[in-house]
């Protein structure tokens, strides 16, 4: 059974019973039949909850109140029209499925959201007032949210007309790639200071020199692609 577009909320058993569906690792597809819900339900619920890793029943079901409670009317902000006039539900369920793909390669849920409408937002331009009403987020939300993004050079901010716009660089993937080094290059060194500790005659510290050398040569030949990529565009 697939209820309609005026179903009523979750119930509170109902959000149980997703918890639980994604503590044994289930999909969402799998858990919206079960529950004889739109897929678009469940995964919306998930991601506007903490993600798959971090929802809970009942801080969900105190989070619903709480929104409804200060939501001003009934209806959520009404997208924009589609970049190249395509229809507005293939649209959303694109956003859906990206921002899971997003959030399995560990962006947390509510960064990729924000991130997924940076994408497919024709100008790709927002204000946080803008993105709190398309998610139908708290601004605190949106503000960490967006801290996080521009953290990792992934979106930049510009202040024009007296509000600040989050807009995505030009260069993000490559800002992203470069970021990624960071991390790469503290496992290289980590892991060489405890070979030199350990002695690469043990057991301990040739385990500790391998996975330093992978690093190096890794990051080595990631970043000679990226500095390929970087050129090619510019």
């Amino acid at each position: 059974m697939t209820l309609g577009v005026n179903a009523p909320r979750l119930s509170f058993e109902e959000r149980r019973s997703i918890a639980a569906a994604l503590a044994e690792g289930r999909g969402f597809a799998e858990i919206a039949r079960d529950l004889g819900r739109p897929r678009s339900t469940v995964s919306r619920e998930v991601a506007r909850n903490g993600g798959v890793h971090r929802y809970q029943a009942g801080r969900a079901q105190q989070a619903t109140t709480w929104r409804a409670r200060r939501r001003p009317g009934p209806h959520p902000a009404e997208p924009p029209p589609s970049a190249g006039g395509a229809d507005t539900r293939d649209v959303a369920a694109f956003e859906e499925r990206f921002a899971e793909t997003m959030i399995r390669t560990g962006v947390p849920a509510m960064m990729a959201r924000v991130l997924v409408l940076m994408f497919t937002g024709e100008a790709g331009d927002f204000t946080a007032a803008e993105l709190v009403a398309r998610l139908q987020v708290s601004p605190a939300s949106i503000s960490k949210a967006v801290g996080w993004l521009e953290g990792r050079g992934l979106i930049r901010r510009e202040r024009r007309d007296r509000r600040e716009h989050y807009l995505m660089s030009d260069d993000v993937w490559y800002r992203a790639w470069k970021a990624s080094m960071e991390s790469m290059t503290a496992w290289a060194e980590h892991t060489r200071e405890g070979a030199a500790l350990l002695g690469t005659d043990s057991a301990a510290g040739a385990r500790m020199d391998t996975t330093s050398r992978f690093f190096q040569v890794l990051r080595h030949d990631m970043l000679q692609a990226a500095e390929r990529w970087r050129r090619t565009l510019g």
